[in-house]
């Protein structure tokens, strides 16, 4: 707990300058993953040039970062101490998380990291997802600790807030650039309240995202690109010369303005001494093959199929494809249990908000995650009823693994399903209480 006019100090003279700092490292990814690079080819300043050099930029790191993304969908929550979890998966519903996850999980692909801020609300706890963009945070062991120690909010363009694990301290940037306090608040939450997301995290706290080390990547293929256009746009056509022209009782108005009438049609001829010559256009053969290398190389290096990035799919056999994907399936697996643990991380401080104490204590919550293989409604249900079948597991129990059935759908079933039994299970119930009746 930061106290007095420490809170001050550490906002004004700590947390504020790191943030700053930070932010302006955090501002090129994020200029690099949508569509705004930097300007970082040097180019003439000719008004051609500069449209050739805005064209020959795409954003490929962004496509980077979508196609991972689009792999991690959370949809349950399954605990082994509770057989009922609809109490643990309320904070869920009630904040829309199951549609806000995806701006979250982006960010945190993007920059290396992102946050989810727990509090108390009206109605339960309120679930608030934030980029690093707009939130710095401390912690005294950053692999360890599962809470920081505190974190500087930033709220409005002038505004900020400092929490700790007691109080939410509001502050108020003069425009100086100085800090002043206003009040404080008590959360109630027992922690500083928020979880972080990371994409990867190694044993030095580093976390690194699926842009930054790729920009150099992403400014070879813009380069190309650009060097691609220029030829287009320069030599891209034959040149055809005419030498041996006697035009010395012309002025050099004149000869600009013979020029000028020229046209692709026309068919010239020349008196004696006269040679018409063509010098051939510059071949793009080559710009082509690079930039298909470049994007390759992109491909490889960040575990991204080649085809999510070309688009090119001929020649591509089931095999192929399923073999093309295996890196990125591997990549998104990675990815799902470090998000999944800080999706349990969130339930379960909700869950202390709320004060429901054995759910907040219970770490055996895994986050299941949406089945989004391409594959046909038939493979699916052959490789599910052999589960069923060969392992006797429940089918019951597979329904929510069945593609594009969500949990909610198969909730839905099974409720209708003990309300509807069939023949046979009527006939066994019926048994069963005659039995008992006989016995009892």
């Amino acid at each position: 707990m930061v106290t007095g006019s420490g809170t001050l100090e550490l906002a004004q003279d700590v947390l504020l300058p790191a943030f700053e700092t930070e932010k302006i490292r955090l501002d090129v990814i994020d200029e690099w993953s949508r569509w705004k690079p930097e300007n970082d080819i040097a180019v003439r300043s000719s008004k051609e040039h500069r449209e050739l050099k805005d064209i020959a930029d795409s954003p490929w790191l962004g496509l980077v970062v979508t196609t991972v993304a689009q792999q991690l969908v959370a949809e349950l929550v399954r605990s082994s101490e509770v057989e009922d979890i609809s109490k643990i998966w309320l904070p869920w519903q009630r904040n829309r998380c199951h549609s806000r996850q995806r701006a979250l999980h982006r960010a945190a692909l993007t920059f290396g990291y992102a946050y989810s801020e727990v509090l108390p609300g009206d109605t339960g706890a309120v679930i608030r997802n934030h980029s690093p963009r707009n939130v710095y945070a401390v912690y005294a062991d950053p692999i360890v600790d599962d809470y920081p120690a505190y974190y500087l909010k930033k709220t409005s363009s002038n505004g900020y807030t400092l929490t700790d694990d007691v109080y939410v301290h509001t502050l108020v940037r003069e425009q100086n650039g100085s800090l002043v306090y206003v009040t404080r608040e008590e959360h109630g939450a027992g922690v500083a309240p928020l979880i972080r997301y990371s994409n990867s995290i190694d044993l030095e706290a580093r976390t690194v995202g699926e842009v930054e080390p790729f920009i150099k990547n992403a400014r070879r293929i813009n380069k190309t690109v650009y060097d691609r256009l220029a030829v287009q746009h320069f030599n891209s056509w034959k040149v055809r010369t005419a030498t041996g022209l006697d035009l010395d009782d012309m002025t050099d108005d004149e000869r600009a303005a013979e020029k000028l009438k020229l046209s692709n049609e026309d068919i010239l001829t020349g008196g004696d001494g006269v040679q018409f010559d063509t010098l051939d256009e510059t071949s793009m053969e080559g710009f082509n093959a690079a930039h298909e290398s470049d994007i390759m190389d992109l491909a490889a290096i960040s575990q991204t199929p080649a085809h999510a990035l070309t688009g090119n799919l001929a020649n591509l056999g089931a095999d192929t494809l399923a073999e093309a994907r295996s890196m990125l399936d591997l990549k998104a697996g990675e990815r799902k249990v470090g998000f999944g643990d800080s999706h349990a991380q969130v339930l379960r401080l909700a869950a202390h908000i709320e004060g429901r104490s054995r759910d907040a204590n219970d770490f055996s919550l895994v986050v299941s995650w949406a089945d989004l293989e391409s594959r046909s409604m038939a493979q699916a249900g052959d490789a599910l009823g052999k589960l069923a079948t060969m392992l006797k597991i429940p089918p019951e129990l597979l329904w929510d693994r069945i593609p594009s059935v969500t949990a909610e759908e198969a909730k839905s079933w099974m409720e209708y399903r003990e309300k509807h039994p069939s023949a046979d299970e009527q006939l066994a119930r019926t048994l069963i209480e005659q039995s008992n009746g006989t016995n009892g």
